[in-house]
């Protein structure tokens, strides 16, 4: 994770009035061109892109459905912690706070295993027409 600082605009009477330096802090979550399992991320997609942001939340005990996403997506888990499963078994677990790159075009699916509710606010890359996610009800949890 990589922080700056910004300074934050006030004219020079204000400034020399306030003892107290005030910054706008940055943090960078997260930098990678992989997803969680470590697989490079897919070419962009040609054409028009369309930005999708989407707010999840998880029940605490609640299980999604195995799917796979056919476009890029990343998010911040902002409230409790979720697992992600891999139709291989691999496993991986998002903690709050912590910044998460899915798998694209790998089946797998989530967890909420904790005792409170899981929020995740996932960005899309996509383009209109193209679903974020596609279900396998095929294939059963257990």
């Amino acid at each position: 994770m990589q922080s700056q600082s910004l300074s934050c605009g006030k004219n020079k009477d204000d400034a020399q009035n306030d003892n107290l330096a005030q910054t706008v802090q940055t943090t960078e979550l997260i930098r990678t061109s992989q997803s969680w399992d470590g697989v490079e991320l897919p070419e962009y997609l040609q054409g028009r892109p369309e930005l999708v942001a989407v707010k999840y939340e998880i029940p605490a005990g609640q299980r999604l459905g195995w799917h796979h996403h056919p476009v890029m997506n990343h998010g911040i888990l902002v409230q409790g912690e979720l697992t992600i499963i891999s139709l291989d078994g691999k496993e991986k677990i998002v903690h709050e706070g912590e910044a998460i790159v899915e798998m694209v075009n790998t089946i797998h699916h989530g967890e909420n295993r904790g005792t409170k509710p899981v929020i995740l606010y996932m960005f899309y890359l996509s383009q209109k027409g193209l679903p974020l996610s596609v279900q396998h009800p095929e294939i059963p949890l257990d």
